[in-house]
């Protein structure tokens, strides 16, 4: 087997961005490459770098900093990859994709890279990039309003994005309470669906509907959910920890009990945030000691 003389370059530690892309060059060589990774194209590479960028965000969420290096390594190798992928079939290059980048950051940023002052608020530096993107999405012939926002982001994150853009022209409702009117209406209407595909529908209607109650009380959603979706886990681990102290599993266990032992851990939970709570000293005297 003949030495590739980049291979110096793919065991150099030290090798940063130029060896990632020779290490994915070399997973794709139509010879000696990764069967799997041959294999694939934008479509199926898709959902990875999807879920690459929740697992950044995740490790974000849980600040579990030593994990996250690696994670935004899995991310840029998503990038990588594509960039690879788009070479092959004479698309762009991973330096194209880097100078597009660059290239958009400088024009959206006047007022650190030209003659701008950069004395304004953050809220009128988000005014001002709606307006440069809105004139980049001109230059694409993007006419509509709705137009450029990606089918594949994320249903609740792509129904906020929507939502933002419908109510720059004025489509929007002028506060939470009709917000909250039509989510009573839509709930009424879920309620009242007659088939699978009907409850489909009108299920969708109801978290749409929560998605605009969440952009006009200025809330995540996503973030939302996602410590929801934390607090269930924890609170069901707690069940299932305290019926191992009774020598059971949840399966042995019936919804009473388990909805008992909910409760408890909901109290403990309280209880231990209001001990933080109280354990912190007040912001004040802290910033008069400090």
């Amino acid at each position: 087997m003949t030495l590739d003389p980049r291979d110096d370059l793919i065991h150099d530690p030290k090798g940063g961005m130029p060896r990632l892309l020779e290490i994915m060059r070399r997973l794709r060589h139509p010879e000696t490459g990764c069967p799997w990774d041959l294999e694939q194209d934008f479509s199926t590479i898709a959902p990875y770098t999807i879920e690459e960028a929740y697992e950044v965000a995740d490790a974000i969420e849980r600040e579990a900093w030593d994990e996250l290096k690696g994670e935004l390594g899995d991310l840029l190798f998503q990038s990588v990859f594509h960039a690879q992928m788009a070479e092959e079939r004479g698309l762009f290059s991973f330096d194209e994709v880097a100078d597009t980048m660059s290239d958009k950051m400088v024009a959206r940023h006047p007022h650190v890279f030209g003659d701008e002052s950069n004395e304004k608020s953050p809220a009128q530096q988000v005014a001002d990039w709606e307006k440069i993107k809105a004139a980049e999405r001109a230059a694409k012939a993007e006419k509509g309003v709705l137009d450029g926002v990606a089918l594949g982001l994320p249903a609740l994150l792509r129904a906020v994005k929507l939502q933002n853009r419908a109510a720059r022209v004025g489509f929007d409702w002028p506060s939470t309470d009709e917000v909250i009117d039509k989510l009573i209406e839509e709930t009424q209407e879920l309620r009242e669906a007659t088939d699978p595909d009907h409850a489909e529908e009108e299920f969708g209607d109801l978290l749409f509907v929560m998605a605009n109650l969440a952009r006009h009380m200025k809330i995540d959603p996503e973030q939302a959910l996602r410590r929801a979706n934390a607090k269930f886990a924890r609170r069901f681990n707690s069940i299932e920890a305290a019926l191992e102290a009774r020598g059971k599993r949840p399966e042995d266990s019936d919804l009473a009990e388990m909805d008992a032992l909910w409760d408890a851990a909901k109290v403990e939970e309280k209880a231990q945030k209001a001990a933080r709570a109280t354990s912190r000293p007040d912001r004040t005297q802290a910033d008069t000691i400090t």
